[in-house]
């Protein structure tokens, strides 16, 4: 937080004593963009006051008070860098998107459109207001392209670290979503996992298994035979894709209001974006696969295997399904497209209680 409101402080008066208000912009929208994770994380945060007069203790703001704010301060970063809509700065000063201002603009209202969606169930007039300003072109406008993507190089992936380097590589990924893309037969996988080291009987690799939540601690060698995240050092770190934000826009369209499209053409847009994003193929035949289940998952070692209900949520878009059966297809593809944005995806199942995950193998809470 010091960093942060330290570099921001700086950022402000550059741009005052410049009299060049993109900078700043800038910073709000980042500042947005990190802050929103923790408020979406612990409600209640310091955030309205924090940062004034240089001071870094500030009483607690109500979520409602944070939201309030943080779009006030997108609006008004949007309508700054609108007068500059279409410059360019130093690269230099830019490792996400090489100084273009216009994709910044398409950073804030994607960011304004994911908190809408946010507290939909909160203040839905709201909401809806704010989804419908965020995605209005004469405004700047969504993502659309994965080229908007808001990724940045870091020096080294601390995924990286935390799967394969951190305490000896013992995390490994969760079951539940190798169980989803088994039973949807996900060409993605191969992008997201390493397979596991578990063999048949007759010696061949056994797939991607990931380890099911509530596990008891496992030998390591055993535990390393889950699969494991397909990321190098050099990897870089997503912030946002045009995916999430076409899911977004699906389920906005959903609620019935005005996205620019329909739901099922946002839906297959966020699949086909998706797997682009990651170099996969087969996105039109998943997209008619209208059989297909998620897996019951299966324990390699026999032990933590999931015995509970099926989830029956299928992949090909429904026009005649329920609200809340296209509401789950939505969220369920959303939640595997913005892998591994873990924070996002967390946020996204407590606000909709989809895609259905299995329990705790071992609750001890």
């Amino acid at each position: 937080i010091s960093t942060l409101y330290g570099n921001l402080s700086t950022v402000k008066q550059v741009s005052e004593n410049t009299n060049n208000p993109v900078p700043y912009a800038i910073a709000q929208i980042i500042k947005v963009a990190a802050m929103s994770r923790v408020t979406d994380a612990y409600g209640p945060i310091p955030y309205s006051q924090l940062g004034a007069n240089g001071d870094l203790t500030a009483p607690l703001d109500t979520q409602k008070k944070v939201y309030e704010t943080m779009l006030s301060e997108l609006d008004a970063a949007i309508t700054s860098l609108l007068l500059h809509r279409t410059e360019t700065f130093s690269p230099k000063a830019d490792k996400v998107y090489n100084g273009k201002v216009e994709n910044w603009i398409k950073l804030a209202n994607s960011l304004k459109l994911r908190m809408a969606m946010r507290m939909v169930y909160v203040d839905s007039t709201t909401a809806q207001a704010k989804a419908v300003e965020a995605v209005d072109s004469e405004r700047g406008g969504v993502f659309t392209s994965n080229d908007d993507n808001a990724t940045i190089q870091a020096t080294t992936n601390p995924f990286r670290v935390i799967m394969y380097e951190y305490n000896g590589g013992d995390s490994r990924i969760a079951a539940d979503i190798t169980a989803y893309m088994n039973g949807y037969k996900d060409p993605r996988r191969e992008k997201y996992f390493v397979e596991s080291t578990f063999t048949t009987a007759d010696g061949v690799k056994n797939g991607y298994h990931g380890i099911r939540l509530g596990t008891e601690p496992l030998p390591s060698e055993t535990a390393h035979k889950y699969s494991n995240m397909n990321v190098e050092a050099n990897t870089k770190l997503v912030w946002m894709t045009a995916a999430e934000v076409a899911f977004l826009r699906a389920e906005g369209a959903l609620r019935g209001w005005n996205m620019g499209g329909t739901a099922e053409s946002f839906y297959k847009k966020g699949v086909e974006l998706s797997f682009s994003q990651w170099g996969a193929s087969g996105a039109d035949a998943y997209l008619e696969d209208g059989s297909s289940l998620p897996d019951l998952y299966k324990d390699p070692l026999g032990t933590y295997s999931y015995n509970g209900s099926q989830p029956t949520i299928t992949i090909k878009y429904d026009n005649s399904a329920t609200f809340e059966a296209n509401l789950e297809r939505i969220i369920t593809q959303k939640w595997i497209a913005i892998f591994p944005l873990g924070n996002e995806a967390w946020a996204e199942f407590r606000r909709t209680g989809y895609p259905r995950l299995m329990t705790a193998a071992v609750n001890k809470n």
